[in-house]
Order: C-alpha cells, then structure tokens, then sequence
C-alpha cells in the first residue's frame, strides 16, 4: 500500500495533470471516459434490479445492494491499479495521470465559462443551451438572471463534488478511495433523487453521498471564503452567509459552497427553482444579496474558482513537505 505521502504526491500531481491538459475530448471520442463506464454499469444495475412491481422495502435492499456492490467494485480496481504499479516516481506520475481524469478543474471552468461566453455569442437562447448542461433545472424557465445564478450555483456545488471531495478522498485512501467516490457520486447524480421511480431505490446512494461529501462540502465552504478577495468580494460576508445560511439548503452539503460563493459575490443564490420533477420551493442564501446576477457576476465565480484550486493546490503542497 502506498504511504500518505505518495498519496500527497499523487495529489500535486494529479491536481496538475488536469490544471494543464484538462478532460480533451478528442481522447474520450476514442475511448470511453471512466465516469461514463461507471454510468452504463449504474444504468445497467438500475434496469436488471430496480423492478416497478417490487415493494419500496424491496427496492430500498436493491439499492442497497446496488451500491455495495459498486463500492466495492470500484476499491478493488483502484487497489488492483496501485499494487501493479511500480513504487517510486514513476509509479506516483501514472498514478497522478489516471486520478487527474476524475478531477474536474479544467473542464469546470470551462463548462461555466463556455455560459458566460453564450451571452455575448447568441443571447440567451445559446445560454440557457449551455447552461442546460451542467444543471438539472429546466433552463427554458430562466430569464438572464436566472441562468447567471444557476451557472454560479453550479460552479460552487460542482467544485466540491468535481474537485475537492474526489482529491480529498485520493489524499486519505489514494486512488481506491477516489475511484470509490467517483462511483458513489455518479449513482447519486443517476439515481439518488426523488423521482417516482428512484425514491427508494436510490436512497442508499443519495445517503452514502451527503456522507462522504459532509467533510469536503465544508472545506470548499472556507476554500471559497479565502478565495472571495481574488473576484474583488467579502471573505467577511462569504463566512457570515456560510455559517448562518449553509443549512437552509435542501441539501446538507450543497448549502456549503453555495452559500459562501452568495457571501462572496453579495449575491442571492439557490431559492424557488424548477426541476423535472417540480418546482422546489428553497429559501435564498445570503437572502440580502441581488438577485439580479449578470454574466460579469460569472466571471468573478470563475476567478474565485481559480484562487481556491490554486489555496487547495498550497495546502495539499504544505501537508506533502510537513509529513
């Protein structure tokens, strides 16, 4: 097993494998990304043992098992991956090359940016198009603003679950723990929410979820929080909305990031919004910040975004030569 050490160390360079070269998607047209295989065997599981006919306690233990068996399925080959590879740097560079493609700095930012950038190629059409695709609300009920907030929502709650949560959990457990995650994660974007058909099926990984993203969620929190001066906001304010809003989110970690990131920008973020499944009726956090966002509110979300890889980037670094 590796040393928390090399676990740092594939860390840097993991985190640095993805800041330069990102997700290209002229590799994943060749091959099938990691995350996407990880969908089609979730997909598969959902179909063969998620039975209509069954009882919600029976449909509850099948996802359960369902879960499990991911869980356990995606430690093994990480661990598998690990001891095959040769101890010593060269070991630690593959390592860092293979974690960095289930890290989302890169292609975050340009998931947010490439809406920012819609505005001003094709309007709100093009934006909401764009915006389309990194959130679950229905984007043809948001005017600008709406789509600027949910752009900047995203950006905060993804950088937990993209970014910090999957390095977070290579740090602790290296690659098994990050492939572990990736595969908890995706089931909860797949099946853990309240439709009709997932609501018990899916409850293990949306529980299994808010667990191993409680710790994460809350680091992002204060990433962002020191990050606040780089898009010319209050770390102040991101702390004081942060504590005093973080839990009116629906979601026990969500609330984290999105909260800071409202203190931040004085911005009021979350609130009613209208998914597939009906219109979620949530609260604002930092409820006196402007609701009217604009795509120059995305651009700060952006450059704070940079700043805290980069705080994220300076604390794994100080661990790496401390231990």
């Amino acid at each position: 097993m590796l040393s928390w050490t090399d676990h740092l160390v594939v860390v840097l360079l993991a985190l640095a494998f993805d800041a330069i070269i990102g997700d290209p998607d002229w590799a994943w047209r060749r091959v099938a990304h990691p995350a996407a295989l990880l969908g089609r065997a979730i997909a598969w599981l959902d179909r063969m043992l998620n039975r209509g006919s069954w009882p919600a306690t029976g449909r509850k233990i099948a996802g359960t098992a369902t879960v499990a068996l991911l869980v356990a399925a995606a430690t093994l080959l990480g661990y598998v991956i690990e001891r095959a590879l040769p101890r010593g740097i060269s070991g630690d560079i593959v390592l860092g090359l293979m974690a960095s493609v289930l890290i989302a700095q890169n292609s975050l930012y340009r998931h947010v940016a490439r809406v920012r950038d819609a505005f001003a190629d094709g309007g709100l059409d093009t934006a909401r198009g764009a915006v389309g695709m990194i959130v679950g609300r229905d984007p043809q009920s948001l005017d600008e603003h709406g789509v600027c907030r949910a752009a900047i929502e995203s950006c905060a709650e993804n950088f937990s679950d993209g970014v910090v949560a999957p390095v977070f959990w290579l740090a602790l457990l290296g690659l098994p723990g990050l492939i572990a995650y990736k595969a908890i994660n995706t089931a909860d974007s797949m099946i853990g929410h309240r439709s009709a058909r997932h609501i018990d099926f899916g409850w293990a990984a949306a529980r299994l979820d808010d667990l191993v993203n409680l710790i994460p969620a809350r680091i992002v929190g204060m990433l962002l929080v020191l990050a606040a001066p780089f898009a010319n906001g209050s770390a102040v304010n991101a702390l004081r909305a942060m504590l005093r809003d973080a839990s009116k989110h629906r979601s026990p970690n969500a609330g984290w990031p999105e909260s800071a990131m409202a203190g931040a920008l004085g911005l009021a973020l979350a609130g009613p919004r209208r998914y597939a499944e009906g219109v979620v009726d949530d609260p604002y956090l930092n409820p006196e910040g402007r609701i009217d966002a604009v795509p120059y509110d995305i651009s700060r979300a952006l450059r704070m975004l940079v700043a805290a890889c980069a705080i994220e980037f300076a604390i794994y670094a100080a661990l790496a030569l401390l231990v």
